[in-house]
């Protein structure tokens, strides 16, 4: 025992006689252990990007396809909350990513001059993602007092969504400036550090934001219609190489995120009538890209009539029912059996333009609403094909000969009225965001009813069950250490109600 004490006695003495050669041990030596712009750079990208789809891209595989569920892509054969609409509570957590904070410290490394105007032009970008996707979960959120502990603000006021929608326009504004001066940076997992393609995203990221206020066109202080235009003006998306988006590899860091490998969720996944319905009525062949035959018609694979999805909304014991007769299409397996899969993108050329479209319908801005929404259907198809090898397409491919039908004579073709215009451009973003841009298609139906998803009561765990959920409600945390300010907001927005059914200030 004795000789078991000295021994342990010698060892702290070396340690404390030796701490350089104990540090000198500890230290990796093929990393470095100061930070720096570029390190943080990566790090908050790819932090914001993952964390736009809920969780980190190595541990999502289930719980990524949840706004899949709440869209109806999809149905899922274990989790029922979200398929059947139970939103719950927000968790800031989660959302507001505490690495935003890193953005200061990014920009204060960088040197002086056209990279530290890219560092600081980029971190407006990722505060803007973020911000932007929580206030439009939950409504009113810190934004101006947020992330300021280090400054003495523990517990933050409340800002209205107006004014995180018009702060969050002029960060987007400024990214523009200041990426108009920028250099090539280093760290950048998307653009790699160049600031012409992050100035692009910041403008499309505007007009995203701006086509959610299509209906406060009368507010001067937004000034929706001027700062559409003058947008127009400026650098935007003008293909898929611009996509805000991840790429995917064979490196295990960088896989897609429903890739095989340590993946248990494979045979859980189904596609949802919704989808696959909406996808047979236009004769639109991303059905063949996007799911496998249904299970009794394998041998049929180049047959429309082989694919069946499942109704999202139906008891979970028929959908067990359905399952045991073979009538269900499951994902194509291109999305779990190609380690490189498709990028996943938070925003897209095809989206801007359905945007822009849209825009043109309601008189936001000149041009031919068709030639958008032809460009934004084209860019969407191109997207899926240049991604999916031809060994998954069942053997119809989405060549330019299809496409081109497909927007002149087919279904897809832009109809005359507005009111369809608006419901088509709608629906065709819904097809092309398919396991993409998470809760958009939520947002957009929440704003359009487009799609017209069903509602059945006896499965919709929203209260009242006859409605779908708007909203997320405040976190727990919230009440418990900010509670004075949080009660504050849910005063002046929703009369005291901070449940799932109250609108927000940009639904109204």
């Amino acid at each position: 025992m004795k000789r078991i004490i000295y021994f342990a006695l010698g060892i702290l003495t070396c340690c404390w006689g030796c701490t350089d050669k104990f540090e000198s041990y500890n230290t990796n030596p093929n990393t470095t252990s100061n930070a720096t712009s570029s390190l943080l750079a990566t790090d908050l990208i790819l932090s914001t990007m993952d964390d736009v789809y809920g969780l980190a891209m190595q541990k999502r595989n289930r719980l990524h396809l949840y706004d899949d569920m709440l869209s109806k892509y999809i149905t899922y054969k274990e989790s029922v909350g979200y398929s059947y609409n139970l939103l719950g509570r927000a968790s800031y957590t989660d959302l507001y990513m505490e690495k935003l904070n890193n953005v200061g410290k990014m920009v204060g490394y960088a040197k002086e001059g056209g990279m530290r105007n890219s560092y600081e032009g980029v971190g407006h970008v990722l505060r803007a993602l973020k911000f932007f996707d929580l206030t439009m979960r939950v409504g009113d959120i810190p934004y101006s007092e947020a992330m300021q502990g280090e400054s003495g603000i523990q517990f933050p006021a409340y800002d209205t969504q107006k004014e995180v929608i018009l702060g969050l326009l002029d960060e987007l504004e400024k990214a523009d400036a200041l990426l108009a001066e920028g250099a090539a940076f280093a760290g950048d997992p998307v653009y790699d550090g160049d600031p012409q393609k992050w100035r692009k995203a910041a403008n499309s990221l505007a007009l995203k934001i701006l086509i959610n206020l299509y209906n406060k066109t009368s507010d001067s202080d937004l000034n929706v219609k001027g700062r559409m235009q003058a947008l127009l003006g400026k650098p935007i998306f003008t293909s898929n190489d611009d996509n805000l988006q991840l790429k995917h590899s064979s490196d295990k860091t960088q896989w897609y995120p429903f890739y095989e490998d340590g993946n248990n969720y494979i045979d859980f996944v189904f596609l949802s009538s919704t989808l696959v319905d909406s996808l047979k009525a236009y004769g639109d062949r991303r059905l063949f890209y996007y799911a496998e035959p249904a299970v009794n018609m394998a041998s049929k694979p180049a047959e429309w009539d082989s694919y069946q999805g499942i109704d999202p909304v139906i008891p979970f014991a028929s959908v067990q029912d359905q399952m045991i007769s073979g009538d269900y299409s499951m994902l194509n397996k291109r999305y779990y059996k190609d380690p490189k899969g498709e990028p996943t993108y938070v925003l897209s050329y095809s989206e801007l333009n359905f945007i822009l479209a849209e825009a043109a319908v309601r008189g936001l801005i000149s041009g031919s609403a068709k030639s958008y929404y032809d460009k934004g259907v084209r860019a969407a198809m191109e997207f899926v094909s240049d991604n999916t090898a031809a060994a998954y397409n069942h053997g119809m491919a989405l060549d330019n000969a299809y496409i081109t039908s497909y927007l002149s004579g087919g279904r897809g073709a832009f109809p005359s009225s507005s009111q369809a215009q608006i419901k088509q451009i709608i629906v065709q973003k819904y097809l092309s965001e398919f396991l993409q841009a998470p809760f958009n298609a939520w947002y957009e139906y929440r704003r359009t009813g487009y799609p017209e998803l069903e509602i059945n009561p006896s499965t919709n765990e929203n209260i009242p069950s006859t409605k779908m959920p708007v909203r997320w409600m405040y976190p727990d945390d919230e009440y418990t250490y900010n509670s004075e300010n949080v009660k504050a907001a849910v005063d002046r927005q929703f009369g005291g109600n901070d449940d799932n059914n109250q609108v927000m200030w940009i639904l109204q």
